[in-house]
Order: structure tokens, then C-alpha cells, then sequence
């Protein structure tokens, strides 16, 4: 059924692999094989595939780092197209203004604010995953969102055209974009920022880097806050009163040290991870009377 897209992975030279362990870029260390694993390096590349995957209608998914990701134990039957590394160039436009591609990951994208001795980004320093990532989900912490610093985002349309999008129209709310439910595919996206004083950059940045890694589960694979914030509440909070720190299915575990991560313990599957989301999100219903939706996407 590949044989469209794998011709025109071989005539473009696009970097590909077949019977991919997708565990193996997950940041909880979990999941089954994808049937093709594309690691496109340029605009031109995404199009050619996505315009095959559609010829011979076979599903497809865009990834970056996979860090709010839980994939299937069964893999994926389609097409990866992974939007990593060969999409993580950073350049400085001036006035404050940044352009970067979807893969640079956010700790390039804050360091290199930071050699500019610009401001604004500092509560992405520590959020795994890439820029193109926090612009889908509308990444935040400690106060800060992507909403404050995005400016725009350009992607290729459902119709194999390269066209953008201006912050009015981003959409931009708590975790969602206009892209969380489009098939659009980010490519670059515009920051906005101040000047500032580097020193106080670096020091606003290693405080909140230190705060991460005194209170979150940092050792153990995990996709970071498993839940969203309820309005009026903490889900860390609502699930540690219920008791169920230490919560355990499986190798999938409630974090001891933070209870709004749900971590791989040891050898744990995906299958234990849901059950235990299921579970935690059922007892604080009973209990709370509040219901906890997963921050953490599904693939498979």
C-alpha cells in the first residue's frame, strides 16, 4: 500500500526508515512501530509525502520531539512524519523579533533569546519539546504562555500551499490553537520580544529550571502535566487529595513527587498508562466532583 509514497521518498532522497520503534522518541519510553518514519528537511519534502499519503489515502501524523505524546501499543499504520532537527534553525530579524522553524526545541529557542539579550520567553526554559509543539498547544508555565510572545505561524494548508497565519487568527486559548484541531502542518513560526538584561534573563531562567527539577518527576519518562487545569483548581493538587500519590497500574505510576504527572515507573505500557489516567480521572470525579481532562495526546 506504500508504494506511491516510498517512490517518492527514493526519487526525492528523503531520509526514511521502515518498521520504526516509535518508543524510542517518546518521552514516556512507551509504544509500538510506525509502518514509515519521514524525517522531511525542508517545506518541498513535507508537501511531496503529504500529497502521496493523499493519493493513496494512508493516514498520516506530524510529530516533533513527542513529548506530550502517548502512542499506541500497536504502533501506527500510516505515515510518520517526524518535524525534527533538519527544521530547528533560529534567526534574529531585530527589533526584538525572532524566526525559527518548527523543530528547534524550546531550550535552543531560549537560549538563543537569551545570547540576544532578549526577554519574554524565560517560562519556556524547561518545557520539553519543540517550538512548532508549543505553538500547537499553546505551551505554558509559571505564568507564561506562547500567546504572549507569538506573533504568527506559517504551515502548509490541506492544500499543499504554504501560507500563515497572524496572532488574531491563531486562536490562541488554554492549550489549544486554531491548529490543535486542523490539518494544518506548522513549519516557522514569530516571536516578539523585549530587550532585557541578560543577567536577569539567566537568572529568571535557571530560577525556573530549578523549580522544575525540584518539584517534577524529571528521572522517570513522562509527558510532563498529564492533566489540564480544571478551572478553579489544580489537577496535582485534586489528585494528591484523593490519595492517590503513589498510585500504581502496571509500570505506570501517580508521580510520588508531583501528583499531575503520571510517570513510567519501570517497563510500563501504554495500556497501563490509559488505564491509570482512566482510573485517576474516575476517583476524582467520585470524590471532587470534578472532571480531569488529558493534556497528553493519543496517537494510534
Amino acid at each position: 500500500m506504500y508504494e506511491t509514497v516510498l517512490s517518492v521518498l527514493k526519487q526525492h532522497s528523503i531520509e526514511y526508515k521502515e518498521n520504526f520503534p516509535l518508543k524510542s522518541i517518546s518521552s514516556f519510553k512507551t509504544g509500538g512501530n510506525a509502518d514509515l518514519f519521514v524525517s522531511p528537511k525542508s517545506e518541498e519534502e513535507i508537501i511531496w509525502v503529504l500529497k502521496a499519503c493523499k493519493e493513496q489515502k494512508i493516514p498520516y501524523a506530524v510529530l516533533g520531539n513527542s513529548t506530550n505524546l502517548l502512542i499506541a501499543d500497536s504502533g501506527y499504520r500510516g505515515v510518520i512524519l517526524r518535524i525534527g532537527k533538519e527544521f530547528s534553525q533560529i534567526v534574529y530579524k531585530g527589533n526584538g523579533r525572532i524566526e525559527c522553524k518548527a523543530g528547534a526545541s524550546l531550550a535552543s529557542l531560549c537560549n538563543f533569546a537569551l545570547k540576544q539579550g532578549l526577554t519574554g520567553l524565560e517560562f519556556a526554559y524547561g518545557i520539553p519539546g519543540t517550538a512548532g509543539g508549543a505553538a500547537y498547544m499553546n505551551a505554558g508555565a509559571y505564568g507564561g504562555e506562547m500567546k504572549d510572545v507569538l506573533v504568527s505561524c506559517t504551515h502548509i494548508t490541506p492544500d499543499f500551499d504554504l501560507a500563515s497565519f497572524e496572532k488574531e487568527d491563531l486562536k490562541l486559548a488554554y492549550r489549544r490553537s486554531v491548529y490543535t484541531d486542523s490539518p494544518y502542518v506548522i513549519t516557522s513560526l514569530t516571536l516578539q520580544l523585549r530587550e532585557g538584561d541578560p543577567t536577569e534573563i539567566k537568572a529568571k531562567m535557571d530560577d525556573l529550571f530549578g523549580r522544575r527539577k525540584d518539584k517534577q518527576p524529571l528521572d522517570f519518562p513522562s509527558a510532563g502535566s498529564t492533566f489540564k487545569r480544571p478551572v478553579g483548581y489544580f489537577a496535582g493538587g485534586l489528585i494528591e487529595e484523593c490519595g492517590l500519590k503513589g498510585y500504581t497500574v502496571g509500570g505506570a505510576q501517580v508521580s510520588e513527587k508531583h501528583a499531575g504527572f503520571v510517570i513510567n515507573k519501570g517497563n510500563a505500557t501504554t495500556a497501563d498508562i490509559l488505564q491509570l489516567i482512566r482510573d485517576v480521572q474516575k476517583i476524582v470525579f467520585e470524590k471532587k466532583g470534578v472532571s480531569l481532562e488529558t493534556e497528553v495526546k493519543y496517537l494510534g
